[in-house]
């Protein structure tokens, strides 16, 4: 494995995501996902499968201490009462006595972002998380949420895939010593059969999913949550740290496309 410090505290870069999954899958995938070495769970309030992944990390045979646990606000939440009451309620549904990283989960444009960065640092200050984030969010926005809150800013969660790299963003993160958290790094399985992916992987015995995970990880101030409930995926997830992409691989693997990303988007809708 390999990790990002940040604040004094490693995060692996390969962590486990949980969207759209209901709370027994939620448990089955983060119990396999910790018995096959994970260390970084993510969850959100939106998921509504807290309790799922909570109850794997207490069954697990592994230190709470040992585990990165992410949670997100639902940005729906906009007065600092709501915001703290709401954290409370994840931290309790979790089972544990703080998450390591509590994040807005998406700009309201409803919502006052003071307020929103208020009530991320009082959840800090009353001992429900131990570092603050942001996700979805444009770098005009991050820049104005970091003069905002008392504490660092320490991630902001986006989606992030050669189709979408996120160039001005992520170099605004790499200059801000703001780790960049990459979802759907995948493309929605777009990665999967991607000929490219899949003839760069084949150099390395790695399939078109692992190269595009490598990809991902080479990044400088990049972590990243790709999703999966099958054990033989998740394993192939951890497997892609014995080898690099050289730097004219990683450049013809950077392919911007606002048309491959939207299709990625719209097969994530559909269910495909």
């Amino acid at each position: 494995m390999e990790y990002e410090t940040r604040s004094g505290t490693e995060v692996p870069v390969i962590g486990l995501g949980t969207w759209q999954m209901d709370t027994y899958t939620a448990y089955e995938s983060v119990a396999t996902g910790l018995e096959l070495g994970y260390r970084h769970i993510d969850t959100a309030q939106a998921y509504g499968n807290e309790f799922g992944v909570g109850r794997a990390i207490a069954d697990a045979e592994v230190n709470r201490e040992d585990i990165f646990l992410t949670t997100k606000v639902l940005p729906t939440h906009r007065s600092v009462d709501a915001i703290v009451t709401s954290v409370e309620e994840s931290v309790e549904k979790l089972g544990v006595d703080a998450v390591d990283l509590l994040l807005i989960h998406w700009p309201n444009p409803l919502a006052d972002l003071e307020t929103v960065m208020e009530g991320l640092n009082t959840a800090i200050d009353r001992g429900l998380t131990h570092h603050i984030g942001v996700s979805n969010f444009g770098k005009d926005r991050l820049d104005r949420a970091q003069e905002l809150s008392e504490a660092p800013i320490f991630t902001n969660q986006v989606l992030f895939h050669c189709w979408w790299p996120q160039r001005d963003l992520l170099k605004y993160c790499q200059e801000e010593d703001i780790l960049l958290t990459a979802y759907s790094p995948l493309a929605n399985g777009a990665a999967i059969g991607d000929p490219l992916l899949s003839e760069i992987g084949e150099r390395y015995e790695k399939s078109g999913a692992q190269t595009e995970l490598r990809w991902v990880t080479q990044h400088a101030n990049v972590v990243t949550i790709p999703m999966s409930t099958s054990r033989a995926h998740l394993q192939q997830n951890l497997d892609i740290f014995d080898f690099r992409l050289s730097r004219e691989e990683h450049d013809r693997i950077t392919r911007p496309s606002t048309l491959q990303t939207g299709l990625s988007m719209l097969r994530s809708q559909v269910g495909l």
